[in-house]
């Protein structure tokens, strides 16, 4: 039950929802116990012969009296348990989210789409189910069964402890295989895990899938992993199904022995005909507490093991977060400077940057170019600090940004990622990211991109929805829609990681005059393999294994005939023979 402290503050919020739940639940449970009786006097009435029709009429009315209010009182709780529930779910599926979001980049590097899935699903459901239907049973287990055993035991206390024979074996059962369901019920959500990050895999990658004929192929690795699910649920049901047959069968011990000791007395007239019929009642009104512990014991179990995977992710700190002292900083005036950073992944063998300096100031273009794997990509990412430095520090304006609030420091940049990604909805949508703009403002962010002529050559314009990803669109029509989205901002700095990677000659070079216009006033940084894309540059540094290996004006670098300069007689070879 230590797993449900995470719920307490909801429990807490929800409270007069829950209390009064559980009283009409109660009360419910209060009102069954009262039918029996009223069965009792029938019994004894009509085995006395004492048949008055009025009398029987007044028992049937006050039994149909009861059956009414319970009815109505039924719906009382469950509105309030089951809907309790529901906002409990809700309230803790935004959490989950919420602090997912908040996690940093390094978390994702290690983390699976299809778990995150799960626990945002699968797991949450659990916990409704443990906290509505698991209140209901464990409320009908406590209260419904003292009373049931309190009504037995004012009937013949000897016939009732006989009755109870079963019970200390029924609490052994439901402590020994709650433990075993617990550890199962982990490792089949696990398993579920498993099966939706493939399934995710699948339909995400389906275009790729098709191109390589492998439809076969995944169908059979969704089937592996499905048959693991299925055997890891099948041993659980070994449990669970042993369970409940076990509590049905001690009940019906029970049911044995009353009747045989129970209709002795009867019959002896030790009790009435009434009295046994109703202790019969009571025994078959203490079977769904009984059982209800089984179920209870179930719910909070398979609970229980999703809260310890949502627990485990709660836990989880950002590994990049505001430091204590961290101040506001509106805008960026001066620089953006390097001293000596470096950089090193978690899990790799060597830094993947090293002893990086630089200045770039607002109305200069700093250039970065280099070999696949020279770090150029991590530079940029340490800006924003979607990574934090492992040595040096980066300041802005003379101030470190460790001191400054993350989200000042993101407001102040736009980003575009060399593998642009787009949301599922409109092409308006992507581009504005929420925020509120009028259409003259994103008729000249998108025109700025080299988008705007595109955008309105579709039926629905702003308003076309891109599918998944952008699949509708070309490379680089995302790519135009991505530098859009940041030009959208007016961010101080520009970060633009291969911005014209993906479109033709004409599209880069209105890509490049928007870049040269956006650096009047800002800090731009470009990292590209076209080294057109950086001609322009105040400052061009050549990265090559983590390290500056030259830096220097285009000109600068072409005198030196290293590999800036080979790179770009490569490229212009190429161009012309295009």
């Amino acid at each position: 039950m230590k797993s449900f402290r995470l719920l307490q503050p909801y429990f807490y919020q929800q409270r007069y929802f829950l209390i009064a739940g559980i009283l009409c639940l109660m009360i419910v449970d209060t009102l069954q116990l009262f039918i029996p009786r009223i069965i009792k006097r029938a019994v004894d009435d009509l085995a006395a012969l004492q048949f008055d029709p009025g009398q029987l009429m007044i028992y049937a009315g006050a039994i149909t009296a009861i059956a009414l209010v319970m009815a109505m009182l039924r719906f009382v709780w469950r509105r309030f348990l089951i809907g309790a529930s529901r906002i409990i779910e809700k309230k803790l599926r935004n959490r989950l989210f919420f602090h997912i979001q908040t996690l940093s980049a390094a978390y994702f590097d290690h983390s699976r789409t299809g778990d995150l899935m799960a626990h945002a699903t699968n797991d949450i459901n659990n916990i409704r189910m443990a906290v509505g239907m698991g209140m209901v049973a464990l409320t009908d287990a406590v209260f419904l069964g003292s009373m049931a055993i309190g009504f037995m035991a004012y009937i013949n206390v000897r016939l009732t402890l006989l009755a109870l024979i079963p019970m200390p074996v029924i609490i052994w059962l439901t402590r020994s295989f709650g433990r075993k369901m617990h550890r199962r019920y982990t490792t089949v959500q696990a398993t579920f895990s498993d099966l939706t990050e493939c399934g995710r895999e699948s339909f995400a990658g389906i275009r790729i899938v098709k191109a390589f004929n492998r439809e076969n192929a995944e169908t059979r690795r969704m089937a592996d992993v499905s048959k693991k699910y299925i055997r890891e649920n099948l041993k659980l049901v070994k449990i669970t199904g042993a369970f409940f047959p076990m509590m049905i069968l001690f009940t019906n011990i029970s049911l044995t022995i009353v009747l045989l000791v129970g209709g002795r007395q009867a019959i002896l007239r030790i009790i009435t005909p009434g009295d046994f019929v109703a202790f019969i009642s009571y025994l078959n009104l203490l079977t769904w507490p009984m059982m209800a512990m089984g179920w209870v014991t179930n719910l909070i179990q398979r609970g229980a093991a999703s809260l310890d995977r949502i627990q485990r992710i709660l836990d989880t700190r950002p590994a990049i977060d505001n430091a204590p002292d961290a101040v506001p900083m509106a805008d960026i005036r001066k620089s953006v400077t390097f001293h000596h950073v470096g950089f090193q992944y978690p899990l790799s063998s060597r830094p993947v940057l090293s002893d990086i300096s630089f200045t770039v100031s607002p109305g200069h273009v700093l250039g970065i170019v280099g070999p696949q794997g020279s770090g150029k990509t991590t530079l940029l990412q340490l800006i924003p600090r979607l990574y934090d430095v492992t040595s040096g520090r980066i300041a802005i304006d003379g101030r470190d940004i460790h001191g400054i609030r993350l989200e000042d420091l993101r407001n102040n940049i736009g980003f575009v990622s060399q593998e642009p990604f787009l949301f599922s909805g409109t092409i308006r949508d992507n581009i504005t990211f929420g925020a509120l703009v009028d259409e003259a403002t994103l008729v000249d962010a998108t025109r700025a991109a080299a988008v705007y002529d595109t955008i309105v050559g579709f039926t629905h314009g702003f308003d076309t929805v891109v599918g998944e990803k952008g699949v509708i669109l070309s490379g680089g029509q995302k790519q135009r829609i991505v530098l859009a989205r940041a030009i959208i901002q007016n961010p101080a700095i520009l970060l633009l990681d291969d911005p014209i990677g993906q479109v033709d000659t004409e599209t880069a070079a209105t890509i490049i005059r928007t870049v040269k216009q956006q650096a009047r006033h800002k800090i731009v940084i470009i990292v590209s393999h076209r080294l057109a894309a950086v001609r322009f540059a105040r400052q061009i540094l050549v990265l090559d294994n983590g390290r500056i290996a030259a830096s220097g004006t285009h000109e600068t670098l072409m005198a030196r005939g290293n590999y800036y300069a080979r790179s770009y007689a490569i490229q212009q070879a190429e161009l012309q023979e295009g």
